[in-house]
Formats: C-alpha cells, sequence, structure tokens
C-alpha cells in the first residue's frame, strides 16, 4: 500500500516482480521471465507513467555482457515482427534495431564531454566519487554550465543529471550506457576490473530509458 502523491489517493500495486522471479532462480529455474504491471510512486510527466508493464527475466549464471546481447537480439527480433523491418521512423527519427549497439562507457564519455563544455584539457573527476570533494567539484561543474538539480544535492544525483543533459540525447539509435559508478547501482555487482564502478547498464532509445540491468550479485 502506498500513498500516491501525485494524484493524492491511496493505492496498492506492487514495485518489481524481482523478489519473486529470483526465488524461482534459488528454487531451480535457471532461467525465468515475467510480463507484467509495476507501480513506482513518483511524479507523472509527459515521458513517465507510473503505472507501466514491464519484461523482467533472469538467467543464471549470465553477465551484463551475456544480457547485453539477449537484449539487442530480442529488440531487433520484437521490431521485425511488428514492423517487417528493423529501421522505423518514430516522431521524425530515424531509428535503427539492427544489432550491435553503440556502448558508451558512462564515465569516460562524461569526463570526455565535460573537458570539453569547460575547455579544460586537465579536468578530471576524483577516483572517489562518494566523496565530499567528488560533491563539491560536481556542484561547481553543473553551476558554470548553468545546469539546475534538485535538491539533496549527491554525487548520485549531480553525475545522473549530467549524464541526462550530456550523454542521455545523443542516444537516438539503441544505445548502451555501461559501467555505472557503484553509488548508483547499490544492487549491481562491481565491475571485474574497474574500482568504484559496476557492471549495469541503461538502455537508450530516443534519449528514453528503455531497459535497466547489471550482473546480479551472486557468490556461486
Amino acid at each position: 500500500k502506498t500513498f500516491h502523491n501525485a494524484m493524492k489517493q491511496e493505492m496498492s500495486l506492487r514495485i518489481a516482480p524481482e523478489l519473486y522471479l529470483k526465488q524461482l532462480v534459488i528454487g531451480g529455474f535457471d532461467r525465468v521471465f515475467e510480463i507484467g504491471k509495476q507501480f513506482r510512486n513518483e511524479s507523472i510527466d509527459t515521458t513517465h507513467n507510473p503505472e507501466f508493464t514491464s519484461c523482467e527475466f533472469y538467467m543464471a549464471g549470465a553477465d551484463y555482457y551475456d544480457l547485453i546481447n539477449m537484449t539487442q537480439e530480442f529488440l531487433n527480433k520484437v521490431a521485425i515482427n511488428i514492423h517487417g523491418t528493423n529501421k522505423i521512423e518514430y516522431m521524425g527519427e530515424k531509428i535503427d534495431f539492427e544489432p550491435p549497439y553503440r556502448i558508451i562507457d558512462m564515465m569516460s564519455e562524461l569526463t570526455k564531454i565535460l573537458k570539453n563544455k569547460l575547455n579544460d584539457s586537465n579536468f578530471d573527476l576524483p577516483t572517489d566519487l562518494s566523496s565530499n570533494e567528488t560533491v563539491y567539484i560536481l556542484q561547481e561543474v553543473c553551476n558554470k554550465l548553468n545546469i539546475k538539480c534538485p535538491a539533496p544535492h549527491t554525487s548520485a544525483r549531480l553525475i545522473d543529471r549530467l549524464v541526462g543533459e550530456y550523454i542521455e540525447p545523443q542516444c537516438i539509435n539503441p544505445t548502451f550506457i555501461i559501467n555505472h559508478p557503484l553509488i548508483m547501482s547499490p544492487l549491481a555487482k562491481e565491475h571485474r576490473d574497474k574500482v568504484g564502478l559496476t557492471e549495469r547498464f541503461e538502455l537508450f532509445i530516443n534519449g528514453k530509458e528503455i531497459c535497466n540491468a547489471y550482473t546480479e550479485l551472486n557468490n556461486p
């Protein structure tokens, strides 16, 4: 049960099918999926509906590289089955669903963009993204670039705001943004090679998030 702030009424619906699907995996069903309704007590606008339908799936032993391949193969087939082609036009944009999709490393791309926007080739983000120093630097960057970020000002929120401003709009054709910082991804497994990052991706199409996934926190 929850009180929906935007609609000012009590509502009752699950947040995600995750718990039940993971219990099935633990119980021996190595591959599970569900297409069903979810609800998040969040705001409502032209790009966001708090009640939505999703496809959620789990596969024992898979990592985010496997999920990237499965996702792009799946969406390519969906496009062909619906439209008879994997090249479609939507809201004036030509979108090509044929794999492989573009992959952007989030923090590397963000650093490169900020160097250019700030006209400072020496600019770099601190290695400890959870530090107060990082929050201060990110606040300064947002102020200089006139980017508004609602409080509370944490590293995770500030990074997310900058990514939303400069990286997500690039993603017209299907694009995976990968390797999110650990501070933004508490349920994802830490990256096997990169300290402070995770094995997570979000898929964007026409500038909108379509998919969120990661190598699960597990210990075989």
